[in-house]
Protein backbone atom coordinates (compact mmCIF):
# COMPACT_ATOMS: atom_id res chain seq x y z
CA UNK A 1 0.00 0.00 0.00
CA UNK A 2 2.78 1.98 0.70
CA UNK A 3 4.11 2.53 -3.17
CA UNK A 4 0.51 3.06 -4.37
CA UNK A 5 0.24 5.72 -1.80
CA UNK A 6 3.47 7.39 -2.95
CA UNK A 7 2.40 6.70 -7.01
CA UNK A 8 -1.04 7.84 -6.80
CA UNK A 9 0.10 11.28 -7.30
CA UNK A 10 1.56 10.39 -10.87
CA UNK A 11 -1.49 7.62 -11.42
CA UNK A 12 -3.91 10.29 -10.90
CA UNK A 13 -2.45 13.37 -13.11
CA UNK A 14 -3.15 10.18 -15.88
CA UNK A 15 -6.79 10.39 -14.67
CA UNK A 16 -6.30 6.66 -13.37
CA UNK A 17 -8.86 5.92 -10.33
CA UNK A 18 -7.51 3.66 -7.94
CA UNK A 19 -10.10 1.37 -6.14
CA UNK A 20 -8.36 -1.18 -3.85
CA UNK A 21 -10.67 -3.88 -2.90
CA UNK A 22 -9.94 -5.83 0.40
CA UNK A 23 -11.42 -8.81 2.56
CA UNK A 24 -12.24 -7.09 5.98
CA UNK A 25 -15.63 -5.84 6.97
CA UNK A 26 -17.02 -2.72 6.20
CA UNK A 27 -16.19 -1.05 9.65
CA UNK A 28 -12.26 -2.42 10.17
CA UNK A 29 -11.88 -1.55 6.47
CA UNK A 30 -13.06 2.06 7.04
CA UNK A 31 -10.95 2.42 10.14
CA UNK A 32 -7.64 1.10 8.46
CA UNK A 33 -8.36 3.64 5.52
CA UNK A 34 -9.23 6.84 8.17
CA UNK A 35 -5.85 5.69 10.09
CA UNK A 36 -3.82 5.50 7.10
CA UNK A 37 -5.41 8.70 5.57
CA UNK A 38 -5.02 6.51 2.36
CA UNK A 39 -5.78 9.03 -0.85
CA UNK A 40 -7.69 6.94 -3.05
CA UNK A 41 -10.55 4.52 -2.97
CA UNK A 42 -11.11 1.44 -0.69
CA UNK A 43 -14.12 -1.05 -1.48
CA UNK A 44 -14.58 -3.78 1.53
CA UNK A 45 -15.56 -7.23 0.17
CA UNK A 46 -16.05 -9.76 2.95
CA UNK A 47 -18.76 -11.80 0.94
CA UNK A 48 -15.94 -12.05 -1.94
CA UNK A 49 -18.16 -10.73 -4.58
CA UNK A 50 -15.67 -8.19 -6.47
CA UNK A 51 -13.34 -11.37 -5.48
CA UNK A 52 -15.24 -13.72 -8.06
CA UNK A 53 -15.97 -10.99 -10.62
CA UNK A 54 -12.61 -11.01 -11.16
CA UNK A 55 -11.22 -14.55 -11.17
CA UNK A 56 -8.90 -13.17 -8.22
CA UNK A 57 -7.23 -15.76 -5.98
CA UNK A 58 -7.22 -17.35 -2.42
CA UNK A 59 -4.74 -19.10 -1.02
CA UNK A 60 -4.87 -19.77 2.53
CA UNK A 61 -1.44 -21.13 2.78
CA UNK A 62 -0.36 -17.61 1.70
CA UNK A 63 -1.83 -15.22 3.82
CA UNK A 64 -5.56 -15.24 2.17
CA UNK A 65 -5.65 -13.18 -1.11
CA UNK A 66 -2.95 -12.73 -3.43
CA UNK A 67 -3.08 -9.74 -4.96
CA UNK A 68 -4.85 -8.75 -8.37
CA UNK A 69 -4.22 -5.64 -10.33
CA UNK A 70 -7.13 -4.88 -12.70
CA UNK A 71 -6.85 -1.67 -14.65
CA UNK A 72 -10.23 -0.71 -16.45
CA UNK A 73 -10.68 1.81 -19.15
CA UNK A 74 -13.29 4.43 -19.38
CA UNK A 75 -15.47 2.40 -21.58
CA UNK A 76 -15.32 -0.62 -19.18
CA UNK A 77 -12.63 -2.45 -20.95
CA UNK A 78 -10.17 -4.41 -19.11
CA UNK A 79 -6.80 -3.26 -20.34
CA UNK A 80 -4.55 -5.12 -17.65
CA UNK A 81 -4.70 -7.96 -15.59
CA UNK A 82 -2.44 -8.64 -13.49
CA UNK A 83 -2.80 -11.88 -10.52
CA UNK A 84 0.01 -12.23 -8.19
CA UNK A 85 1.81 -15.28 -6.93
CA UNK A 86 2.74 -14.02 -3.76
CA UNK A 87 1.84 -11.17 -1.81
CA UNK A 88 5.15 -9.20 -3.49
CA UNK A 89 3.76 -9.76 -6.73
CA UNK A 90 2.62 -6.42 -7.67
CA UNK A 91 3.39 -4.67 -10.73
CA UNK A 92 5.73 -1.64 -11.13
CA UNK A 93 3.43 1.52 -11.68
CA UNK A 94 5.42 2.07 -14.74
CA UNK A 95 4.19 -0.89 -16.25
CA UNK A 96 0.90 0.45 -15.70
CA UNK A 97 1.34 3.57 -16.75
CA UNK A 98 2.85 2.05 -20.03
CA UNK A 99 -0.42 0.01 -20.63
CA UNK A 100 -2.61 3.78 -20.77
CA UNK A 101 -0.10 4.93 -23.62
Amino acid sequence: MAQLRQDYPELAKREVEVIVVGPEAPDRFREYWQRHALPFLGLPDPRHAVLKLYGQEVNLFRLGRLPAAVLVDKGGTVRLAHYGHSMRDIPRTEDVIGVLA
